[in-house]
């Protein structure tokens, strides 16, 4: 099937007429052909959403929301069919490509929710007849430039916000995950939304990407991604004045204290860890433990993972299915060679031999142990199925291995101390912090984030989310 890219609300080849063809990386079959867009469809896209801007705008709260809610609809009697397609496209498993699916119809449903909340406050003034109030407004046409590994969600997280606070949007999706974008962008089609307020262009970042950072007409940049192309997009998009929201990588800690419950630990490293296939900005990369119960954690860990069953994620048993693609396994391969070199193998390091999945992109769930974090398993994100075992002597020292890094998006202390808890509530340096949770776990009514390399600008999701896609007005209005 040939699928098209979408603006002024209709379905339109790109200029090229050019495709790329989408393939599964589970079994390689070819799932589509999207188009290699060209500068100029996403010109015509971007003068799509300025002119649509006024006419969005203008719409109220409650207006905009019923949109909202109307696409929500539509994904929930597709739940089934699209987080299969996503499971398709991506790899992830069948139950995390509904449960996805279903986080996207939530977020959809928060935002329009937001239609009903404060967006200004009264100021007292110092003049008696003087009443100061502000209000926000929407930016105008903003960029989205999505990610591959949560293909559904983190476009509607972008997209939920940027539309309920009156903005109009050009979407760039992945290009290994152009499909999941699709149905979202096809709910809002079938939802009637006037033409030009969303559109979305399929193709390749070099040039679609480009073209959104440095045309004057779009108002904002939100990315996730790599820190590599977040920053240049950073550079580009502050030299041409506008507003930059980056979510990018992650090296997240799990540290393991000795009064902790073991086989829970355990299975919070492994679900943050392993789960779909490590390709989380907030996986767990590094597990830290406490030397008293390192080695009973290390046994119960390897022992676990050794039952978890690898393979086609549409197959309902399977715990962890493929890599999104034959580069990214060779990127996780690469880092796993590495760590052969610097570290001891525990577990794992090798794709899979089953004659009935060489056409996929499998890699064996894996773990080192170190001795130093100098290493670069221990220092880079390796954005697949692999964890770090690390030796502490007490929680003071596990704090500091845990700090010991560039990024600082999620962290996660398994305890049952909580005075313990608390100072690594306060100490941890990372956007978001769990206790006794997996390092992954993230609400959409709830702020995400980190700090450090991890993130720049204001947080996504959430009620911050009007941080970032709106700006303030104040207003004076005096008596005569």
């Amino acid at each position: 099937m040939r699928y098209l890219n979408y603006i002024n609300g209709e379905w339109v080849e790109p200029f090229s007429g050019s495709y790329n063809t989408n393939s599964s990386p589970i079994d390689g079959r070819e799932l589509g052909e999207f188009p290699a867009s060209s500068v100029e469809d996403a010109q015509r896209a971007i003068a799509s959403a300025k002119g649509a801007f006024s006419l969005w705008k203008s719409l109220s709260y409650k207006q905009r929301a019923s949109y909202l809610l109307a696409a929500a609809a539509i994904l929930k009697d597709k739940v089934e069919e699209i987080g299969y397609d996503l499971t398709l496209e991506e790899g992830k498993t069948i139950a995390e490509g509904i449960g996805e699916t279903q986080r996207a119809i939530s977020i959809l449903e928060f935002f329009a929710g937001e239609s009903a909340q404060s967006i200004g406050s009264v100021i007292p003034s110092s003049n008696e007849k003087t009443l100061i109030y502000t209000k926000r407004i929407p930016l105008g046409p903003v960029g989205l430039i999505t990610s591959w590994n949560f293909p559904i969600a983190i476009p509607v997280w972008k997209l939920a916000p940027a539309l309920i606070y009156g903005n109009t949007v050009v979407m760039k999706s992945a290009d290994l995950t152009p499909k999941s974008v699709y149905h979202v962008i096809s709910a809002f089609h079938e939802a009637g939304i006037p033409p030009g307020v969303i559109n979305c262009v399929f193709g390749s970042g070099r040039v679609i990407g480009t073209e959104l950072v440095k045309n004057p007409d779009i108002k904002a940049i939100s990315f996730t991604g790599s820190n590599k192309v977040g920053n240049g997009i950073k550079e580009l998009a502050i030299s041409t004045g506008k507003k930059v929201q980056l979510e990018m990588g992650g090296k997240n800690p799990l540290i393991v204290l000795a009064d902790a419950n073991i086989d829970k630990a355990v299975d919070l490293a492994i679900k943050g860890g392993f789960l779909s296939t490590g390709q989380k900005c907030t996986a767990t990369s590094r597990v830290i433990i406490e030397e008293k119960i390192y080695d009973e954690f290390r046994t119960r860990l390897i022992e676990q993972t050794m039952s978890l069953k690898v393979g086609n994620p549409l197959e309902k048993d399977t715990f962890m299915g493929p890599c999104v693609s034959h580069s990214q396994q060779e990127t996780v391969l690469s880092l796993i060679k590495a760590g052969k070199q610097e570290g001891l193998l525990l577990y794992g390091g090798e794709t899979l031999q089953n004659p009935n999945l060489q056409q996929g992109f499998y890699i064996q769930p894996t773990i080192f142990e170190i001795d130093s974090q100098e290493a670069r398993i221990a220092r880079e994100e390796i954005f697949g199925p692999v964890i770090v075992l690390l030796k502490a002597k007490d929680y003071h020292e596990a704090i500091r291995f845990a700090n010991d890094t560039e990024f600082g998006l999620s962290a996660s202390l398994c305890t049952n101390n909580l005075s313990l808890a608390q100072e690594f509530i306060d100490e941890i340096e990372v956007g978001m912090v769990h206790v006794n949770s997996e390092t992954t776990g993230a609400e959409p009514q709830v702020p995400f984030g980190g700090v450090k390399n991890s993130s720049y600008g204001p947080r996504e999701q959430g009620k911050t989310a009007i941080e970032f896609y709106t700006q303030v007005k104040t207003i004076y209005v005096d008596q005569l």
